[in-house]
């Protein structure tokens, strides 16, 4: 079987790229990694790697705060056109501005949340792209029912590492319920930027 690193994706036959993300496959690094022991952990080819430029908007749907931020903006866009056709007529002037001006409140709050996590991850793709790789180790997995994605719940890892002599800590959510691999207590290959450990992922990125 081969595993898209990008996404997680099964495939039982070998093609070129994925079809989830569009991530590149490499059929001699899957039989490589199917004759290694179960302990073994696999390491990611050297920097710089190729990381399908959709996968951004991947890492953005996944985790609550980008959606938060949809809704948000959603419900803000709806309040200001509203705000803005009740502004028009003289009765409800009043009652329309008070409409206007929450939802131009709110579809700016909402785009400046989004723009933050856009941001973040962008940087957690230039972190599979260009970090360097340690050995670190799964400290929980947890379920986030805070949040509902077409009716699933996301998953959280957290995990810890070493860099730079510090101990660090890092977490990334998934859509789709982890392998055995990111179990609590499992080894695996972390990726971060040594000028700034705190932007980290695990390898291959669930």
């Amino acid at each position: 079987m081969i595993t898209c690193p990008w996404c997680g994706t099964h495939y039982q036959t070998f093609q070129p790229n994925c079809q989830n993300c569009g991530g590149p496959l490499s059929l001699v690094e899957e039989e490589s990694t199917s004759s290694l022991p179960q302990d073994a952990i696999p390491t990611p080819p050297p920097a710089p790697r190729p990381v399908p430029k959709s996968y951004v908007w991947r890492l953005l749907f996944t985790e609550g705060w980008s959606i938060a931020a949809f809704i948000l903006g959603l419900v803000g866009f709806i309040f200001s056109l509203v705000g803005a056709g009740l502004t028009i007529g003289i009765l409800t002037a009043f009652v329309g501005i008070t409409f206007l001006l929450l939802g131009l409140a709110l579809l700016g709050a909402g785009i400046w949340v989004f723009v933050w996590r856009y941001q973040n991850a962008l940087k957690i793709v230039n972190v599979l792209r260009e970090g360097e790789a340690t050995r670190g180790q799964i400290t929980e997995l947890q379920e986030n029912y805070s949040v509902t994605i077409n009716g699933r719940h996301p998953w959280v890892i957290h995990y810890k590492f070493q860099a730079n002599g510090q101990d660090q800590d890092g977490k990334v959510t998934v859509l789709s319920q982890p392998g055995e691999q990111f179990q609590a207590g499992r080894t695996v290959c972390i990726l971060y930027l040594p000028n700034a450990p705190k932007w980290s992922s695990v390898y291959p990125h669930p």
